[in-house]
């Protein structure tokens, strides 16, 4: 599976860096993250495509006033994604930004009027976010348009999993991943649970990876030795800028360890794999084999006493040492030789 040039199946993880809200309503902050975005390593830069009317209601009943002990408690729904949205007349030149410094660009479209517009510009690939997985009919209007999809699955049931891979499948799209995810903010790294990521994996037979929220850059790395092959994680180019996802996201430092963290990780894991490389061969000169720990005299038998398994490993194998024992020696043999069977009678 690829998103533009990217082959998923690789052993290279896609990481994306989540721009959201953290712009500070300033698009020349905006070109300054995905320009520091590259800087960090990642491969793809992510907007959201909404305004506070195609999210909610401008309505301060109290279904629609944020509480619970979140980071938005008390603000209206639509206060809220009046303040953390991306102006769609943003978007081209944030795009074309991306382009320029070889980043790929695309967006979570959050009602079918934004998915119409993303179209204009063109993305490799469409985001659902978590808590729009239950919105079937804009799933199967993003599958519809054949490109690959990057599921968030935080808020879901299994079955509603099952009904979106279903969905995107029946609209002719394959093309799917599928993302882990804890969709608090932040998220306590006990509710991260990402030994359920390559469940998904092998229950839906897709790709799988995993969308963060947790502080710092310890969960995304343990992602990736699960086998993730997508990470996303926020990005804010300074923490002072503010906004409602900055005190979650990571800062350029941090967002670069972790990008090299993972880098690091991919190649820790390498590949099954029994062969000994050119290192390890040379270091076997210090593992045991047979040596002459005693002077032994022609036709004197072999024993513990006079032939040790001991380092170095230029000698015989010590799987022989057995096999040797109340043989008898063709010849003098002395104080740290090498045995070999063409020592023995």
């Amino acid at each position: 599976m690829k998103i533009a040039h990217f082959d998923l199946t690789h052993t290279r993880t896609f990481i994306i860096a989540e721009l959201s809200a953290n712009h500070g309503n300033s698009i020349e902050t905006a070109k300054q993250t995905i320009r520091a975005a590259k800087k960090a390593g990642v491969d793809a830069i992510k907007l959201q495509t909404y305004t506070a009317d195609t999210l909610t209601l401008n309505c301060d009943k109290e279904d629609f006033v944020v509480k619970g002990g979140t980071l938005w408690d008390n603000k209206t729904l639509h206060e809220l994604y009046q303040e953390a949205y991306t102006p769609w007349e943003w978007h081209k030149e944030l795009f074309e930004t991306a382009k320029e410094e070889g980043l790929l660009c695309f967006s979570t479209p959050f009602d079918k009027s934004a998915v119409d517009f993303l179209e204009t510009l063109n993305p490799p690939a469409y985001k659902v976010a978590s808590f729009e997985i239950t919105d079937y009919e804009l799933v199967r209007y993003i599958a519809s348009k054949k490109k690959p999809i990057i599921i968030s699955t935080g808020i879901a049931t299994l079955s509603e999993i099952e009904d979106v891979v279903a969905i995107c499948k029946s609209e002719g799209n394959h093309d799917i991943v599928l993302l882990q995810c804890t969709s608090s903010y932040p998220a306590p790294l006990e509710g991260a649970n990402l030994l359920t990521m390559p469940d998904l994996s092998k229950r839906f037979g897709v790709i799988a990876g995993f969308s963060d929220h947790t502080l710092g850059i310890t969960a995304p790395i343990a992602a990736v030795a699960l086998g993730a092959k997508v990470i996303e994680k926020h990005f804010i180019l300074d923490k002072s800028i503010g906004g409602a996802d900055a005190s979650f996201s990571l800062d350029v430092d941090a967002f670069t360890q972790m990008v090299s963290a993972v880098r690091d990780t991919e190649k820790l894991l390498g590949k099954p794999t029994y062969n000994l490389d050119e290192s390890t061969i040379k270091g076997r000169q210090f593992s045991r084999s047979l040596y002459v720990a005693k002077e032994i005299k022609q036709g004197e038998r072999l024993s513990e006493e006079n032939i040790r398994s001991v380092r170095p490993g230029y000698g015989l194998h010590p799987k022989y040492l057995g096999y040797l024992m109340g043989k008898r020696a063709k010849s003098d043999l002395h104080f740290g030789e090498r045995v070999t069977l063409e020592d023995i009678e």
